[in-house]
């Protein structure tokens, strides 16, 4: 086929961007990784152009990065006019970015608008949830009272942040000790915040990760490390070969589908009742662990898709 230019947003130094850009050149692929920061656009007139030239040259851009994952400089107290700043306007602009590259007809994979629904918990989660997709009870709100309101109401309960992964950020509320931790804590009542609420899912110490790339799919177990119960690989969980029990494999895919994500990482855990339940869908998914348990190619299975997507093929499939 036609050799692609292709972007990697995304750490030039991470261990994903590398495997990605090294299976892209090993098919002849040329393949630039740029660094969300260095993002920036230039409107003169009708016409609109990218920075750097990687991005606007690109015939397809992929995401290995979340938008808003780079540390961002402390707000200064008082800013030169003109100059704006902060965590939310950089993530804001990022993907405004993406979108206006997709507008113009450069594919980006995963698309600005199922990043931006699969970054957003609460929003995922009430898709999936009202595509009838069985997911935990999760209450989403604003103060501290109503995260009261809901551990009284689920028992063992977990808090997230809104937007987050690698298992940063949570916290466990098992019991009333936990709550009076939680709530003399950092973050929890002293200001405003959006808390995001779930009840604990009681399983025996693993949940299952499929990576679902196009049609393609790959699975592993994902065991707490002793004393978790937390089974992210990057708590120090760990990663084995698993075989998903009768659909399980179409939940993952239709979760993804729901979500409009052709790369996506599916969390599911087994409920009381014996139904899989999805946890969460991460549109920018790690598949370090999976690779190794597994002995698969991921990087080779993305970079075919990504072919696929540049030779104008089917974006997604229906599961």
């Amino acid at each position: 086929m036609t050799p692609m230019r292709v972007a990697i947003l995304g750490n030039p130094a991470g261990w994903h961007v590398g495997r990605l850009a090294a299976a892209l050149r090993d098919r002849g692929h040329e393949a630039t990784p740029v660094r969300w920061s260095d993002l920036a656009a230039a409107i003169a007139g009708a016409d609109e152009r990218f920075a750097p030239a990687a991005i606007d040259t690109a015939h397809l851009i992929v995401v290995r990065g979340m938008p808003g994952a780079e540390a961002e400089p402390e707000p200064e107290p008082r800013r030169p006019a003109g100059r704006s700043g902060g965590r939310l306007e950089s993530v804001i602009f990022r993907m405004d970015v993406l979108a206006r590259l997709e507008a113009r007809g450069t594919p980006v994979v995963n698309r600005p608008r199922p990043l931006e629904l699969a970054i957003d918990k609460y929003l995922s989660l009430a898709r999936l949830a009202a595509a009838g997709i069985a997911v935990p009870r999760t209450v989403v709100c604003q103060d501290s009272a109503a995260v009261v309101r809901a551990w009284e109401e689920f028992g063992d309960s977990v808090v997230k942040p809104l937007f987050g992964s690698r298992g940063r950020g949570l916290a466990r509320i098992d019991g009333p000790a936990a709550l009076g931790l939680w709530l003399s804590g950092p973050g929890s009542a002293a200001e405003p915040a959006v808390h995001y609420v779930q009840e604990f899912v009681r399983h025996p110490g693993w949940d299952a990760r499929i990576l679902v790339v196009g049609r393609q799919w790959f699975a592993v177990r994902r065991t707490a490390a002793a004393g978790d119960w937390r089974t992210n690989l990057s708590r120090g969980g760990r990663a084995t070969p698993f075989e998903p029990p009768p659909g399980w494999v179409d939940l993952a895919g239709r979760a993804a589908t729901v979500l409009g994500t052709e790369v996506a990482g599916v969390d599911l855990v087994e409920g009381a009742d014996g139904r899989p339940l999805v946890l969460e869908v991460n549109a920018v998914p790690g598949w370090r662990g999976t690779a190794a348990a597994t002995g698969a190619d991921v990087a080779g299975t993305i970079v075919s898709h990504l072919e696929a997507v540049f030779a104008g093929r089917p974006r997604q499939d229906t599961w």
